[in-house]
């Protein structure tokens, strides 16, 4: 039997065990999904380097993005752009391999939004591991953007900088941050809302809830939203076609 699975810190509550899980049922596939719960990244480490339940791949997700880089072998080239892992695949030769698919679950979820709204400027709430795959699609895009931190450094935004007249013009606004996750659903980055038009997009990374109270917010000024879910399905099938 093949298997895989999720590194992370407290991911019970984790996507991609039951995707998977469920995608192998379907389709008949000799496989299993396991969660990996890490409460460091020597935890981390020792799940990498487990040679007798060995993994032939991993997803990685919060707060192990960036930090678990230096216990690869090799990476891809868009997950070394971007600066953040959140698939791994054992290669032949035992080496592991990073590579980021998360920007290519953003981008193609994002693209219907595009088709229909114009936008120039973006403001991407967060600056951890999903934040560089958000931004890296941006670029792509070509897409300008500001970080907005709690914890600002040259060149970011605080929370405390978004005045009306930035929130008219960075019209697509893209929570990168845990706020409104599952069951802290009433946390909400500190936006002022009331600036927000019918043409802002929301896009929340956050799934669960699947209106977390960011998206409420924008709803009730018109804007358009949408959360993170499609990203994932996006995410999660290139990943398979990663390991296979």
């Amino acid at each position: 039997m093949l298997k895989f699975g999720l590194i992370g810190k407290n991911i019970e509550y984790s996507f991609s065990r039951k995707y998977f899980t469920e995608k192998f049922e379907k389709n008949d596939i000799d496989a299993s999904y396991v969660n990996f719960d890490c409460q460091n990244i020597a935890d981390v480490r020792k799940v990498l380097q487990d040679r007798e339940d060995e993994c032939l791949g991993f997803n990685v997700t919060i707060p192990y993005k960036q930090t678990i880089i230096p216990y690869l072998d090799e990476m891809n080239k868009h997950a070394s752009a971007i600066g953040a892992v959140n698939v791994i695949k054992r290669l032949n030769n035992g080496r592991l391999k990073g590579y980021n698919t998360d920007y290519i679950g953003f981008r193609k979820s994002l693209a219907p939004f595009l088709s229909q709204q114009s936008h120039k400027c973006a403001l991407i709430l967060g600056t951890g591991g999903a934040s560089k795959a958000v931004a890296y699609t941006l670029e792509l895009e070509d897409i300008s953007f500001k970080y907005v931190s709690r914890n600002p450094k040259k060149g970011q935004l605080a929370y405390e900088d978004l005045t009306p007249a930035i929130l008219n013009k960075y019209t697509l606004i893209i929570n990168t941050t845990p706020l409104g996750t599952y069951p802290n659903v009433t946390e909400c980055p500190k936006l002022s809302y009331r600036q927000l038009t019918p043409k802002h997009l929301l896009y929340d990374l956050v799934y669960n809830p699947e209106e977390t109270q960011f998206l409420k917010n924008g709803k009730a000024q018109g804007a358009i939203t949408t959360n993170g879910y499609s990203m994932l399905k996006q995410q999660a099938e290139a990943a398979w076609r990663i390991w296979k």
